[in-house]
This record gives C-alpha cells, sequence and structure tokens, in this order.
C-alpha cells in the first residue's frame, strides 16, 4: 500500500492518539528505573542502544508536535487562533499539575513546618518558573523527596516543555517571516515554496549537526535532538504532498535499523534520520479497531505530566520497590490523574479555542489606547 501522506491528512482519524499515550507509558517506564534505582542508567535500553525508551518517547513527542503545529499554523491562518489554541492546550492542565505538586505532593511530603514551606522562597520559584515555562524548568520543592533514590526531583519530566513552547516561538516567528517573503516572490511568478526550500535546508544541517553532536545555533546536545526533531516533523508537514507512505520502505528501513543495533553510534545515525518515517505510517495506515482508542480521550499529557511527581511519592512510601511494581502501581493512578486532568481540565479548555476573537479584539484595543496615549502626548 502506497500514498501519499498528504491523502491521509485530509482525515481527522488517525492514530495520533494512541501514539502520544504510549510515548507516554514509555516515559513513565523508563523513569520506573531511575526512580527505583537513584540512577537513569539502570534503563536497560541506555546501554545496548544509547538510548532510552523515555528518549524514543520524547522523541515521537516532538515528530509529532512538528508535524500537528504546523499544521495547524497553516490552518488557521491567523496568529492570535494559533497562539491562543497552543496555550489552551499546554497551560490550564500544567498549571493545575504543578498546583497539585506545590499543595498536595509538596504538602504532604516536605520536612518543613506548613508556614516554612509556604513561605519558602523556593516554594515560590517553583511556583512561577514552572508556570511561565520560557525560563526554563524548577525541579526543587523545600524539604521535599529529600531521602528518595532519586534525590529532591519533584517532576523531571516537565524539562522537555520549556523547548516545545520554543519550538513554537521559533516556527512562528520565522515561518511567518519566510511565508511572507514566499508571498511577495511569488506575486505574479512561478510559485517556488521558498518557506519548503528553507525548512529542508536547516533540517538537513541540523541532522548532521545532531548525528556528529556539534552544537547548532547556540544549542545545547539537548536542543538541537529536539529541535531537529521538531523540525523534521514539520518538513513532513510542508511536504506531504511529495512524501510516500509506504509498507515496503518501512520494512526497508526495519532491515537497516534492526542489524544497525549492533552499533550505538550506527544505529543512532539511522535511528535519527528513519524514526519520524516509522512514526507517521504508524499514525496514518493501521485502521479498524486501532482507532477505537481515539473514542476515550487524549490522556497523554496527563499522562505525561503527573507520572513523575506520582513516581517519587510512591518510591518515598514504598522504600526499595521494584521496577515492577513501580510500574504496575504508578501506571494505574497517574492514568486516573490524566482521565480527570482530560475530562475536566484539558477538554473544558479546548471548548475555548475559538474566543479567540476575544482575546482578538483585546490586543486590537489595547493597541489603540497606546496609540490614542501616544498621540496626546505628541499633541501636548
Amino acid at each position: 500500500m502506497s500514498d501519499t501522506l498528504s491523502s491521509y491528512t485530509v482525515n481527522r482519524n488517525n492514530n495520533f492518539n494512541l501514539i502520544r499515550f504510549v510515548a507516554a507509558l514509555l516515559v513513565l517506564i523508563t523513569h520506573s528505573f531511575a526512580l527505583s534505582s537513584g540512577t537513569a542508567d539502570a534503563e536497560p535500553f541506555r546501554a545496548t542502544l544509547g538510548i532510552t525508551l523515555g528518549n524514543f518517547a520524547v522523541d515521537v513527542f516532538f515528530v509529532t508536535s512538528g508535524f500537528l503545529i504546523t499544521g495547524s499554523l497553516f490552518a488557521r491562518n491567523n496568529l492570535i487562533a494559533f497562539v491562543w489554541a497552543r496555550m489552551l492546550r499546554i497551560y490550564p492542565a500544567l498549571i493545575v499539575a504543578i498546583l497539585f505538586c506545590v499543595f498536595a505532593v509538596g504538602l504532604y511530603f516536605t520536612t518543613l513546618s506548613f508556614w516554612e514551606y509556604i513561605s519558602n522562597n523556593q516554594t515560590h520559584k517553583y511556583l512561577v518558573k514552572n508556570i511561565l515555562l520560557f525560563f526554563g524548568i524548577n525541579y526543587n520543592l523545600p524539604g521535599v523527596f529529600a531521602d528518595t533514590p532519586y534525590v529532591n526531583v519533584i517532576n523531571g519530566s516537565l524539562w522537555t516543555l520549556p523547548y516545545e513552547v520554543k519550538m513554537y516561538a521559533i516556527l512562528v516567528i520565522f515561518g511567518s517571516i519566510l511565508l511572507s517573503i514566499e508571498k511577495w516572490f511569488n506575486q505574479n511568478r512561478a510559485k517556488v515554496p521558498i518557506f519548503g526550500y528553507c525548512l529542508l535546508i536547516v533540517v538537513v544541517v541540523a541532522i548532521v549537526a545532531n548525528i556528529i553532536n556539534q552544537s547548532y545555533l547556540f544549542m545545547n546536545k539537548y536542543a538541537l535532538h529536539l529541535f531537529t526533531m521538531f523540525f523534521i516533523g514539520a518538513t513532513f508537514y510542508v511536504w506531504r504532498e511529495k512524501i510516500i507512505i509506504s509498507e515496503l520502505v518501512v520494512l526497508l528501513i526495519l532491515l537497516i535499523l534492526i542489524p544497525a543495533t549492533l552499533n550505538k553510534q550506527i544505529f543512532f545515525i539511522f535511528y535519527s534520520i528513519f524514526i519520524p518515517y516509522i512514526v507517521f505510517y504508524i499514525a496514518y495506515v493501521p485502521t479498524g479497531k486501532i482507532r477505537l482508542f481515539n473514542q476515550l480521550g487524549d490522556y497523554s499529557y496527563g499522562m505525561y505530566i503527573y507520572a513523575f511527581p506520582v513516581q517519587q511519592s510512591i518510591a518515598t512510601l514504598i522504600v526499595g520497590i521494584s521496577v515492577g511494581m513501580m510500574i504496575a502501581i504508578s501506571f494505574v493512578i497517574t492514568l486516573l490523574l490524566a482521565i480527570l486532568s482530560w475530562h475536566l481540565v484539558e477538554k473544558r479548555s479546548l471548548r475555548l479555542k475559538n474566543k479567540y476573537i476575544l482575546v482578538d479584539s483585546l490586543i486590537i484595543n489595547i493597541r489603540f489606547k497606546i496609540m490614542s496615549a501616544w498621540v496626546k502626548l505628541y499633541k501636548s
């Protein structure tokens, strides 16, 4: 079976919800090794492949995010609507999760008194910095999880969110500039996909830099890798009409990847190039009962932002817990929290997407008042 990627994107019924849920579960599994033993090196795939299940899961998140976010930007064709939709998807659930960490998990496990904990500057930093995201993540709350195998960290999963928000900003800023240039250039001329060509060049350079582990655009190796995955996803969307999705290609990729596992460096090279294609194949080609998962809801984000504090709590309450028990108990509790997060927070927040008109009007009103103030100041 072969067809262009664009032929699949016309239908919103796909497997992205399931893919992201499995990815969130893989992060939970990877963290179970670290939070049970106290070291991230305990995850078995780190030694054999050089990457963990959690690394693979984060790559899947960023590839799918780059693809879907670029599609959202093109479909909305309105910057305010796009930014508003992204904020609704990330921040309401995140804020609730942070409040949960501070006022439920933190208050219960802190060794400080109530007033010492609440008035501590570290508590305030955790709240503010983690809610803003753009300035990085604060991992510690005073007196919390000081005796766990993985010391002091409240929610280690949040480290990827500032990178994701920054990827959105990069996409919007440079995408808007290049698309404007493309629109101007293509007036009364043969159409040239300037944005698409520039994206290809950037992604190829990023892939090469990522493979040889060199810095690129002042990014550290983690930022570079996530940048590469995100913009590979964006490239797949922009060039979706040219990309053929084929079972034969997937088979050839697997025939290359499987023997490449014998060498970590070689595997990483092929993995970085081929894994996005496999993700989009799984997202669109398998049909039938697998699509029933979409009827449940999108629990992946809730799984991702609640798993770590739940697992740290379990490690504190059940000293010496095995990895298997950690996975089983934390999965059940985290899934319940993710279900609540989706139905009580995320789903309700997403209903406000069309309210961007109010935000747009507010911005126009603010601009008008600023301009009026400048006019009055100039006349005076």
